[in-house]
């Protein structure tokens, strides 16, 4: 996103906390609306135009979103479009994005007050581990010719009373809706936004053999001070590392592992 986009993205992130900040709001059904708010802005690719066309004015814009909201969705969700509408977008799938980034938000918040919002980090990130190991299942799930229906199904065998509510209901609209996305990177997207929940950075470590529970705490605090915010650990277990540790933050790779060492001797050699 450029600049424009960026602001108006976080304008709104502080009035969606605003508004979940009071436990009467149900976070859950607002999610639902604004996910549904999204599909229709996808859809409809002249509408989404008109509400980011800089050459009108911003509360034309949201009346005008007011108008085609009401009763379709809760006042919530129809006052928090009518809000993003009036700011300014450097492209019109930027409002799209955000609007489906703060119905994931708002699902985010509903497992946090449920106490649940561990779980469903550890959940969206074995889910991804699982998908990446199976080509089939990943094949099913990203087909362009397969159903929403069907994918919704396998979804159902998959995750129905395995995962908490929330996951299943994110990584349902990810992987029926992907929008272009790969379904990686939305997954990817989708634990960044859930460990920001806390305000805490998503670490993923990869580790011949699990780490003892000490071995976490150590490694989590090590991490948190070098980051300067509290980490979330993703691990993952791969006999091919050899020995040590692989950790991911973002782009940046901090990598101890023996499989690593082995191929930079290699390297060197082979130079």
């Amino acid at each position: 996103m450029n600049s424009a986009s960026r602001e108006a993205l976080a304008a709104a992130r502080e009035r969606l906390d605003a508004l979940t900040d009071s436990t009467s709001v149900d976070a859950a059904k607002l999610a639902e609306e604004l996910a549904s708010v999204t599909t229709l802005l996808h859809r409809e690719v002249s509408l989404r135009r008109v509400l980011t066309d800089p050459a009108r004015g911003g509360e034309s814009k949201a009346e005008l979103a007011g108008r085609l909201l009401s009763g379709q969705v809760g006042g919530e969700a129809v006052d928090l479009v009518s809000g993003m509408v009036r700011s300014r977008w450097s492209q019109s799938r930027d409002l799209v994005d955000s609007v489906e980034e703060l119905a994931n938000t708002a699902d985010l918040t509903a497992a946090e007050r449920a106490g649940v919002l561990d779980d469903v980090e550890d959940e969206l990130f074995r889910f991804g581990r699982i998908v990446g190991s199976d080509v089939p299942l990943r094949s099913a799930l990203t087909s362009k010719t397969a159903s929403v229906a069907a994918k919704g199904e396998l979804l159902r065998s998959l995750l129905g009373g395995k995962a908490q509510p929330v996951t299943e209901r994110v990584i349902t609209r990810l992987v029926t809706q992907p929008r272009g996305r790969s379904l990686e990177a939305g997954l990817e997207s989708l634990s960044t936004l859930a460990a920001e929940r806390r305000n805490r950075t998503v670490a993923v470590v990869t580790s011949a053999v699990p780490l003892s529970d000490r071995q976490k705490q150590r490694l989590g605090a090590a991490l948190a001070k070098i980051y300067g915010r509290q980490m979330h650990l993703n691990l993952d277990v791969d006999p091919e590392v050899l020995g040590g540790i692989s950790v991911r933050v973002g782009d940046e790779v901090i990598n101890g592992t023996i499989a690593e060492r082995l191929e930079e001797v290699t390297r060197r050699m082979a130079g």
